[in-house]
């Protein structure tokens, strides 16, 4: 990998204007895009499943009657992933490995338009090298293997930023041609704020570029028509606007967060470790001091974009972040993985920085240093635990499965935030529960319009363990309940006592006989 990637990042020449594009063979993108989706793909079947992978398994499996109603109480905001993914797990089922697949697919459809923007403005080897750094970002990797919406959001941002270039650039042409690209932009527009709200955080990006790429006596041309075009994607998406708005309150946890400095976004946001965040950021300066500090000429020579060219990227990497730390200080707002639409700009600069290096020599070693402290961080995101929190439920209903007989109650700790709720295991992987008594349910989840079951205190539902010999108990470990022993104690004057308690990672089952 680390000697494809030098190799393509080598100079080549290009001709031209900075936007002037000379013909690439479409399948080196659709090419970069395949390695990509490969590389999201791989193990993404490893890992259990994680509390938001939950609610979008959990609400596509619902009835429509049922999601529809969930939708007008909550998560609006992804009711278009959810809708997505009904019709897909009718079709392959609720496994990791196929819920997870429409992730990988959008981080190849997502690599191949990095490949097709970045030619816009370099050479191709630079071009192809930025699709392969992207496909390699940790935080890329990690969207492209969750059963979540962010990565088809981030495919859709980046296409939509390649119409964006191809209409500007376009100016002058047809005015049929001209309807078309920029009716066609509207249309991407909202339907991205449909898929992920906070894809409108790409239009100030977006402003940038048009200030940049247009001619100086078709900018106000350019202008009006991306203004007009935006301002009516902007009408399409209002009504989730609205929703969104509406049930903001959902959100408001973020808030009860400790504040995220610049430092631990710098890591986080998308390289996941320090070393990795430390051979990034160097490259990243090492581009911006190559392309501002060298002339012209020399970014002709090498393939490397003007000026211009970068500083859309570097506003692709920094405005999105300001807005969210800066706004989360008024209206709690910011989450790491709203930031990961930015990952085609942050593969593409640092791929520029690769390029202005003197020789292939080091270009092949900062490559291979790239690489060699990303795999650690790719390991982990494909481990038993990879998802965040370590997430073990499959581990724990593979236990369940082995051990519990049909009859037996399951008693769920419910002391915890609900993404961390051990009972979610049983939803995730009901064959390995079925037969066994929910003692404390009192209405199962899509029944409801929230996501979750409603349930009640084990004291409440003591009728239902009356004719019980054996209760299974699923704790999240450290929680108010695992350290007060609150069931435990429950259980045990109803005379049962403890016959054997297993740690799987964060969950502990605690098996009570009479």
């Amino acid at each position: 990998m680390t000697s494809v990637l030098a190799s393509h990042l080598t100079a080549s020449p290009l001709p031209g204007r900075f936007l002037r594009v000379r013909r690439s063979p479409g399948w080196s993108a659709g090419l970069v895009g395949l390695i990509a989706c490969l590389i999201s793909f791989a193990w993404s079947w490893q890992p259990s499943y994680w509390g938001d992978e939950a609610a979008s398994i959990m609400s596509a499996e619902r009835s429509l009657p049922s999601l529809f109603g969930m939708l007008d109480n909550v998560d609006a905001v992804h009711g278009m992933y959810y809708l997505f993914l009904h019709g897909w797990i009718d079709l392959f089922g609720t496994s990791e490995l196929s819920t997870r697949l429409p992730s990988a697919i959008a981080i190849g459809v997502a690599a191949s338009g990095t490949v097709v923007l970045a030619r816009f403005f370099m050479g191709p080897r630079v071009a192809i090298g930025g699709g392969l750094v992207f496909a390699l970002i940790p935080r890329v990797t990690y969207m492209g293997s969750e059963a979540r919406s962010t990565a088809i959001a981030t495919a859709i941002g980046v296409w939509l930023t390649v119409l964006l270039v191809h209409a500007v650039r376009s100016e002058g042409a047809r005015r049929s041609h001209q309807i078309l690209l920029w009716g066609g932009y509207s249309l991407l527009l909202a339907l991205g704020i449909y898929v992920f709200l906070f894809l409108a955080l790409l239009l100030p990006v977006h402003a940038v570029t048009v200030l940049v790429l247009a001619r100086r006596h078709l900018l106000r041309r350019s202008a009006a028509a991306w203004m007009g075009a935006s301002a009516l994607g902007l009408l399409l998406a209002a009504p989730i606007f609205l929703a969104g708005s509406a049930q903001r309150e959902q959100i408001a946890f973020i808030g009860r967060r400790p504040q995220v400095t610049v430092s631990e976004a710098a890591v986080m946001q998308w390289f996941d470790t320090v070393p990795v965040a430390i051979v990034a950021w160097a490259l990243i300066l090492g581009a911006v001091l190559a392309v501002f500090l060298r002339g012209p000429v020399a970014h002709r020579s090498t393939g490397l974009p003007g000026r211009a060219g970068l500083a859309i990227f570097v506003a692709w990497m920094v405005i999105p972040s300001a807005i969210l730390l800066i706004g989360t200080q008024l209206v709690p707002m910011y989450s790491l993985r709203y930031l990961s639409l930015c990952a085609p700009a942050v593969g593409i600069v640092i791929a520029i920085g690769v390029a202005a290096l003197a020789n292939n020599w080091l270009r092949a070693a900062s490559m291979l240093a790239l690489v060699v402290v990303i795999v650690p961080a790719y390991a982990a995101q494909r481990g038993d635990f990879g998802k965040n929190e370590g997430s073990d439920w499959r581990q724990a209903a593979d236990i369940i499965a082995s051990e519990a007989t049909p009859g037996d109650g399951v008693v769920f700790d419910q002391s915890v935030r609900p993404s961390r709720l051990p009972r979610l295991a049983m939803h995730l992987y009901p064959e390995a529960f079925a037969g066994l008594h929910d003692v404390t349910l009192t209405r199962p989840y899509d029944a409801t319009t929230w996501l979750w079951d409603e349930v009640e205190p084990l004291t409440d539902a003591l009728p239902a363990v009356t004719t019980l010999d054996r209760v299974w108990l699923l704790q999240y470990s450290g929680s108010g309940d695992s350290k007060r022993e609150t069931d435990v104690r429950t259980l045990t004057l109803q005379g049962f006592h403890v016959a054997q308690s297993t740690l799987v990672n964060r969950t502990r089952i605690i098996e009570m006989t009479r």
